[in-house]
């Protein structure tokens, strides 16, 4: 069975920087994408970001230029560095098997993929 790890996450002012850590076990990187998923209060979840490929990862626009996602392989270890947080990225961060179901110019959907129980998630709260 898959299983995620989140960990990172904490309270931090607005501007400020996270790192979010997300180890996986039985995950098999060369059939599936992996990304970061988000749940704020009283909004459903949604994707975040999404890693293709080592060198190629999407990101919904509200996002974009703030943060990055990338893999340490040899651990099996996905990041999400988080800059220039805002009080609306206050939510609880997940990991999970993602795909891209839209990618326009202006829009990009980032959905999950089930392989296996979500894991715990990682709280992060941006403080104006």
């Amino acid at each position: 069975e898959v299983q995620f790890v989140e960990s990172g996450g904490g309270l931090v002012q607005a501007g400020g920087s996270l790192r979010l850590s997300c180890t996986v076990a039985g995950f098999d990187f060369e059939d599936d994408a992996i990304g970061w998923f988000r749940q704020a209060p009283g909004k459903e979840r949604e994707g975040v970001s999404c890693l293709l490929t080592t060198d190629d990862a999407d990101y919904i626009d509200s996002v974009k230029g703030r943060f990055t996602i990338s893999r340490d392989g040899a651990k099996s270890t996905v990041h999400l560095q988080m800059n220039n947080l805002k009080p609306e990225d206050t939510a609880v961060y997940y990991c999970a098997a993602c795909r891209v179901i839209v990618r326009t110019r202006t829009s990009t959907t980032i959905n999950s993929i089930p392989r296996g129980p979500w894991g715990q998630g990682t709280r992060v709260i941006v403080s104006s």
